[in-house]
C-alpha cells in the first residue's frame, strides 16, 4: 500500500516537473546578469620613491634596513586591503628605488603617466620641491615622509606636499618642552659642521626662546667625523677640554650626520646629559614604544618584516593609511577629493599615538605626540603635561598658525 500510494504521487507530482524546472531556470537566469554586473574594487595605487643608499661602512654598528621604509608601506598597504575588502577597494604599493643619479622628476612623471594618484617621497627636500612643482598641474598627491626642513612648511610650502614626518621645530620643540618641564633651562649647544647641523641649531635656539630656555654657550665641532677606533686619540683630551669652563645643564648636540653627537655623551668635563640629535632625541616611532595599542602595531610589523620597526617605516605607514582612511570615509578614490578631506577638520588618523592624528590647515604637516627615548628606552611623550593651547595641545609643537611663513601654492 505503501509503495502504492507513493507510486500515485509521483504520477500526480510528475505533470509538476517542467513548470519547477522552469522556475528554477528563470531565477538562475535573473541572477547571472546580477553577478555579472557586480563592479570589480577601485583599485588605488600608491607609490614609494626613494632612493637606493650606499653600502655602509665595515664598522657600521646599526646599519639601515635595505625595505626600510618600504615594510611599513606594505604593511600599511595589507592593513588598507584589510577594509577595502568590504568597502570595494583594492590597494597597490608601487617600490621606486632610483638609483644614483637618476631623475627623481622623470621617476615620478613616469609613475603619475602610468596610474599612480599618490606619491610617498622618501627624498631631500630640493627633490621634493622639485616633484612637487613638476607635477603641479596633475592630479595627484604627495606626501614627504623624510625631510624634516622648516622650509617646506614655511616659505617653500606646497599645496600638494602633505608632510607626515615632523619637521625640526617640532623635534626641537619636543626636547625644550622636555628641559623646560624639568628645569634644565641652560643650555650649552654643539654645533656641527653640515648644513644640516646648522639648521637644527637654529631650531634649537627658537624653541629655546619659544619655552624660556637660555643657549648659555654654544661652540662648533672643529674635531671632525670620530671613528670608533680613536677612544685613545688626541681628540679625547680635546673634547674633554672642549667642555671645561662652561656653566650650563644640559649640552645639546646638532649632529644629524652622526658623526660625533654619540662621542660626547660621559666625555664632558663636569657630568651632564646630552640630547638634540644623540643621546634623549625626538622621534615619531621607537621599539620600546608599547602603549596605546602600539605593542600590536610592533608585533604584526615584526612578523611581517622579521625585524623591528624604525621611524621611517612608521612615517610611510601613516603616509599610506592616511590615503585608506580618507578613502573609506569618502567613498571616492579620486586622488583631488582624497587630498581635499585629508586637509578638511573632519579627518583623523588612528595611529597608535592615543590621539587621532589631523594635518594642520595652514602647513599640511601632521599633528602628532612625539617620543622622547634614548637608545633603548622611552622616556616621554610630548607635548608635556601643562603646555596647553586653544585649539590642541599638539599644536604647542612646531609652527603654529600666527607663526608660519607658508602660503600655499
Amino acid at each position: 500500500m505503501v509503495l502504492l500510494h507513493s507510486r500515485q504521487s509521483l504520477r500526480v507530482c510528475r505533470p509538476f516537473f517542467p513548470l519547477l524546472l522552469s522556475i528554477i531556470v528563470a531565477i538562475a537566469g535573473a541572477s547571472l546578469p546580477a553577478l555579472a554586473q557586480t563592479p570589480q574594487p577601485a583599485e588605488i595605487r600608491i607609490a614609494l620613491i626613494t632612493r637606493q643608499q650606499p653600502l655602509p661602512p665595515l664598522y657600521e654598528f646599526d646599519p639601515v634596513p635595505e625595505d626600510e621604509g618600504i615594510a611599513g608601506g606594505r604593511l600599511a598597504v595589507r592593513d588598507n586591503n584589510t577594509t577595502g575588502q568590504f568597502t570595494g577597494h583594492r590597494y597597490a604599493l608601487e617600490e621606486e628605488t632610483l638609483e644614483e643619479g637618476q631623475d627623481a622628476v622623470a621617476a615620478a612623471r613616469s609613475l603619475v603617466a602610468r596610474g599612480v594618484g599618490f606619491l610617498a617621497v622618501n627624498l631631500p627636500a630640493d627633490e621634493i620641491l622639485a616633484i612637487a612643482d613638476a607635477l603641479k598641474s596633475e592630479n595627484v598627491v604627495l606626501f614627504n615622509v623624510r625631510a624634516t626642513d622648516d622650509r617646506l612648511r614655511g616659505a617653500d610650502c606646497r599645496s600638494n606636499v602633505f608632510h607626515v614626518v615632523p619637521n625640526r621645530a617640532m623635534l626641537t620643540d619636543a626636547l625644550a618642552q622636555f628641559l623646560a618641564f624639568k628645569r634644565w633651562r641652560r643650555l650649552f649647544l654643539v654645533v656641527g659642521p653640515q648644513p644640516g647641523d646648522k639648521l637644527y641649531a637654529e631650531a634649537v635656539k627658537r624653541s629655546a626662546r619659544k619655552f624660556g630656555l637660555v643657549v648659555a654657550a654654544e661652540k662648533p665641532w672643529e674635531f671632525g667625523p670620530l671613528a670608533r677606533a680613536k677612544a685613545d686619540s688626541p681628540t679625547t683630551a680635546g673634547a674633554l677640554t672642549f667642555t671645561q669652563n662652561l656653566d650650563y645643564d644640559i649640552a645639546v648636540v646638532a649632529d644629524e650626520a652622526g658623526d660625533f653627537g654619540d662621542y660626547l655623551a660621559y666625555r664632558t668635563w663636569d657630568p651632564r646629559l646630552v640630547v638634540g640629535t644623540q643621546g634623549l632625541t625626538a622621534t615619531t616611532w621607537h621599539p620600546t614604544f608599547e602603549v596605546w595599542g602600539a605593542a600590536q602595531a610592533q608585533t604584526r610589523f615584526r612578523r611581517t618584516a622579521d625585524r623591528l620597526m624604525r621611524p621611517l617605516d612608521y612615517q610611510v605607514w601613516m603616509a599610506v593609511r592616511a590615503i585608506g582612511e580618507a578613502v573609506t570615509q569618502t567613498k571616492a578614490a579620486d586622488p583631488g577629493a582624497v587630498g581635499q578631506f585629508i586637509r578638511s577638520a573632519e579627518f583623523g588618523l588612528p595611529a597608535y599615538k592615543g590621539v587621532s592624528l589631523s594635518f594642520r590647515p595652514w602647513d599640511q604637516q601632521l599633528r602628532q605626540p612625539l617620543l622622547l627615548v634614548q637608545p633603548r628606552f622611552l622616556v616621554s611623550v610630548a607635548p608635556e603635561q601643562g603646555f596647553l593651547h586653544q585649539r590642541t595641545p599638539l599644536d604647542t609643537l612646531g609652527f603654529d598658525q600666527p607663526e608660519t611663513a607658508c602660503k600655499l601654492q
